[in-house]
């Protein structure tokens, strides 16, 4: 099977039976969700949400984050990984939005690259939920997954060869959904140490199945 087979298998497989992904961060507004993702680099959806209530009753906007401090943020964070230079972040990202954005989440990716705390990924992130932008994330499991999957060649050994061998190939409109058919098939099933290959349903068309068969 060659690899544009494979992609076909795999968007025909998540279309019929995984059509609306979505991500499993809790999130009211775009702000939410940008704190949300920011907090979760290296660190468990499910923590980040136990942590996120309380700090957006603490800070519903960006204005009252921006008018906080690294100190006060760290109390509500305490619990993630890297607290500190998170919480430094948070505060960060916050009085920029304020100053030079007017509180709005800015749409393009560089300009969300200017905010402290955003990379790429998050960027990425940020511009395929929030905007519906044909932006593809690549964290661990977008990077693990693609690469067993035989999605992306084995020499594609950076985020970035990653998601440019993804774009390649999957349509524009399906990118967004894609990111989350990843990432959740990796979370899951696809899991890096004991993946769960018996009870994958990939299995037909995926190159690491094949070589565990030779």
């Amino acid at each position: 099977m060659n690899r544009k087979e494979r992609f076909q298998s795999f968007l025909a497989y998540f279309t019929t039976n995984f059509p609306e992904p979505e991500t499993e961060l809790h999130y009211g507004n775009p702000y939410e969700l940008l704190v949300a993702v920011i907090l979760s680099a290296q660190c468990t959806d499910k923590r980040i949400n136990q942590v996120t209530p309380a700090l957006f009753d603490r800070f519903p906007d960006p204005e009252s984050l921006a008018a906080s401090n690294s100190d006060e943020v760290f109390t509500y964070i305490r619990s993630v990984s890297y607290p500190n230079n998170k919480s430094k972040h948070l505060v960060g990202m916050a009085r920029m939005l304020v100053d030079k954005f007017g509180s709005e989440i800015p749409a393009s990716i560089p300009e969300l690259q200017e905010l402290p705390g955003v990379g790429r990924k998050t960027a990425n992130v940020i511009a395929s939920v929030i905007f519906n932008q044909p932006a593809m994330a690549v964290d661990t499991h977008v990077f693990r997954v693609s690469r067993r999957l035989g999605l992306v060649p084995s020499t594609a050994n950076t985020p970035l060869a990653v998601e440019k061998g993804l774009m390649r190939h999957i349509p524009t409109a399906l990118v967004p959904k894609a990111h989350h058919w990843l990432i959740l098939h990796g979370r899951y099933i696809c899991l890096a140490r004991t993946p769960k290959c018996n009870i994958c349903p990939l299995t037909s068309f995926c190159l690491y199945y094949e070589k565990l068969k030779i």
